[in-house]
């Protein structure tokens, strides 16, 4: 039943369309999660489990969409999450998404393992940030950061629920590896030469992540990132609201909640579920974004109302990438935003400081 509902939303003609014609191995990829994929279902499920209330007999002749976050202005609270190694849905890859966002007026966060050198990623405009795993060499970050803001990267989303990589037993029954027309174009090939060697009954990847990445991460650790490359730091993977405060007061530029799309901890909760009490715990001192299942304009609409600043998609804009390039892409994102202010006008909200927690119904968990 929550499939058959899901197979209504705008973005479902992109990911059928995206769906035939992928490679198998690099569609598990895309789709899947950890373990049994619970917090995968979860995110997902949680939007449809909520309601909200209209009101009525207000003027909403015109609905304004526009936000700014970390000195970014967006059409609409609406931002492209990182999706590592694009060119393997679409020739183009990262830079064909990057036009896509900037068409239609949306924050694109590429991932450090991007297919498309960060100066192609550039050429597109728009607003972009850099998504980083701190690796144990702090060179080979320091160097992706001084080239990413060299080309006008103006903040760094610091993946934090990462010290190993998560059960991905879609990619262990495919044997899964990165193929060479797909791999990382700003990294030495040396550090991501793990990523490409197919291991039988395993995941390439993450014996890459075992190898390369921090499993030692601390807070004084994103201090330092910080204060060596001058950019906002935003930390991406908060749930517990304790972390959220800690966040704050580590000098963190804002915060995602998220669960890394339901790949990294299966049994872990569903972010419309955190979001709320990470948001009280904020209290609008540095932004707030969520990312996780959201495939509609009124999903966006829900986590405004819920305390987020933006909200963040990452598989939709995939879909939209593999079906039909950078104007897919822009058909994903531009759907959205029409829902989102389709769904303002219709609850009688025309600002996005109208939506407020009161208007959400929420089921007792």
């Amino acid at each position: 039943m929550a499939r058959d509902r899901e197979r209504q939303t705008i973005v479902d003609d992109y990911r059928s369309r995206a769906q035939a014609g992928a490679e198998p191995g690099a569609w598990d990829y895309l789709e899947g999660g950890a373990g049994a994929e619970r917090t995968l279902a979860a995110n997902v499920a949680a939007f449809q489990e909520v309601t909200v209330v209209p009101r009525v007999l207000v003027d909403v002749t015109t609905v304004d969409t526009a936000v700014e976050v970390c000195g970014a202005r967006l059409a609409a609270p609406i931002g492209v999450a990182p999706v590592a190694y694009q060119r393997l849905w679409h020739p183009d890859g990262e830079a064909a998404t990057a036009a896509g966002a900037a068409a239609t007026g949306t924050l694109m966060i590429a991932s450090m393992f991007a297919s498309a050198r960060y100066e192609e990623i550039a050429e597109a405009g728009g607003a972009r940030w850099l998504q980083l795993y701190v690796l144990r060499d702090r060179a080979i970050l320091l160097d992706l950061v001084a080239r990413a803001r060299a080309a006008g990267f103006t903040a760094l989303v610091v993946t934090v629920d990462t010290p190993r990589l998560g059960d991905r037993r879609r990619d262990v029954r495919n044997s899964f590896a990165i193929p060479p027309h797909a791999q990382s174009q700003n990294i030495d090939p040396e550090t991501m030469a793990l990523t490409g060697v197919p291991i039988t009954g395993g995941s390439a990847l993450a014996t890459h992540v075992g190898a390369t990445y921090d499993p030692g991460l601390r807070w004084e650790d994103i201090s330092w990132l910080a204060d060596r490359t001058g950019l906002p730091v935003v930390l991406k993977g908060i749930l517990d609201p304790s972390d959220a405060t800690r966040a704050v007061d580590a000098g963190a530029a804002g915060i995602v909640v998220s669960n890394h799309g339901g790949r990294q901890l299966d049994g872990a909760l569903a972010t419309l579920d955190a979001l709320p009490a990470v948001a009280e715990a904020v209290e609008g001192r540095i932004p707030v974004l969520v990312d996780g299942g959201v495939r509609r304009g009124v999903d966006v609409l829900v986590c405004r109302a819920l305390g987020a600043d933006v909200v963040l998609v990452g598989r939709p804009p995939v879909w939209g990438l593999a079906a039909g390039g950078a104007e897919g892409v822009a058909g994903v994102l531009g759907g959205l935003r029409a829902e989102l202010e389709l769904a303002m006008a219709l609850t009688g909200r025309p600002c996005l400081a109208d939506l407020t927690p009161a208007m959400v119904r929420r089921p007792s968990r």
